[in-house]
């Protein structure tokens, strides 16, 4: 009895954190998670397969709207297509001095499989990241090849429980170049610090170097007086 008692809550445990694992990993998402403002990152959105019974055929991301990229590069996924579609932008942008009419709005991956049980990153370069957000939302749409459509674009609220299909979120981050340079500072100071000490211990050996010299050259002067009184004192007594 005391057996089963302990076992079945054990089991019970084990089962829900493999259920509540599957539930976390098994949705569409961005690796890494985190990008610097401002910047140029790339990223993989990664797309495992949950079904048991179809494969997964497509992939479509979503862009926002209202944070432009003017630049969206793909990499070649070995058996997938990739189309990238742009929209004309209400207000052009201005980037490293050229006109930016254009951004992308959609990225489709298509023609391949995600089998049963396995994954496939679908990388992409993506610039330049807004400076004025701490995240980016991508609203994705995964198609099976029986028919099926998942659609990843619930977005997460603070405080409340994560939503059953979230959408990828990319978080950014401020630059940490401020901190580099306090750094850099640091270590000049502790260099002249250290020129500093090694100047004053030069300083010193010479100061020792040379009392020890007159110390030296004292004693001889007197080795030598001695010599010559005993000189002395000898003729006087053979006289």
């Amino acid at each position: 009895m005391k057996a089963s008692r302990v076992s079945f809550p054990a089991a019970l445990a084990a089962g829900t954190v493999l259920v509540l694992s599957g539930t976390a990993f098994a949705h569409v998402g961005v690796q890494p998670g985190e990008a610097t403002k401002g910047g140029y990152a790339t990223i993989n959105f990664k797309v495992p397969n949950e079904r048991d019974n179809a494969a997964t055929t497509q992939l479509e991301v979503n862009f926002p709207v209202d944070q432009p990229l003017t630049s969206v590069m793909p990499q070649d996924v070995p058996g997938w297509t990739v189309n990238v579609e742009k929209t004309k932008l209400d207000k052009p942008l201005t980037v490293h001095g050229k006109q930016i009419n254009e951004a992308v709005t959609k990225v489709t991956w298509s023609g391949g499989k995600i089998e049963s049980g396995k994954f496939q990153q679908f990388p992409l370069s993506l610039g330049k990241l807004p400076e004025n957000a701490d995240q980016m939302v991508f609203k994705a749409i995964q198609t099976y090849d029986n028919g099926e459509v998942v659609r990843w674009i619930e977005e997460a609220k603070e405080g409340a429980a994560e939503p059953q299909n979230p959408a990828p979120v990319l978080k950014l981050t401020a630059a940490k170049g401020d901190d580099h340079h306090g750094d850099a500072k640091t270590d000049q100071a502790k260099n002249a610090d250290k020129g500093a000490g090694h100047g004053h211990d030069e300083a010193a050996g010479k100061n020792g170097s040379d009392t020890t010299a007159r110390v030296l050259g004292i004693a001889g002067i007197v080795i030598g007086l001695g010599g010559v009184a005993f000189g002395v004192a000898s003729r006087r007594r053979s006289a």
